[in-house]
């Protein structure tokens, strides 16, 4: 498919006597979600899937970067934006390491749906909130 880059497998990346895991990451240059959000979406569908699980280090994010074709500031924005959700962890020295467990992962890509949902149905984050803390 034109305008879709893919990261293959990890040997292709970084060297194999380095522990790490390698996502079958996309992006799609058609599609008009930002390219940091579907590095990022991408990323959590592996962690949901169990591609990529706790502990496990991810590449750098230069070579992820040089793979898909993308400015390395686009993967360490999707990165960063992992970290504040809780799915990834920065090491120095040590690399972006998963932290979150597939559940989370997968938790957190249907509470974004619902959002979403809610913003196409007219209904602000903050109503929805308030719509979630009156369930029991």
């Amino acid at each position: 498919m034109a305008g879709v880059g893919r990261v293959g497998s990890i040997s292709s990346v970084i060297g194999a006597n380095v522990t790490s895991t390698m996502l079958d990451v996309k992006v799609d240059r058609s599609d008009p979600m930002l390219l940091h959000e579907q590095v990022a979406a991408e990323i959590r569908r592996a962690i949901a899937e169990g591609e990529a699980a706790a502990g496990e280090r991810l590449p750098p994010a230069r070579d992820i970067a040089a793979v898909l074709g993308v400015n390395t500031n686009t993967v360490l924005r999707a990165l960063r934006e992992l970290r504040d959700e809780g799915l990834l962890e920065f090491r120095r020295g040590n690399g972006v390491r998963v932290s979150g467990s597939p559940e989370r992962g997968a938790v957190l890509e249907k509470a974004r749906e619902l959002l979403q949902f809610a913003r196409d149905h007219g209904y602000r984050r903050q109503e929805l909130v308030q719509i979630i803390e009156t369930l029991r």
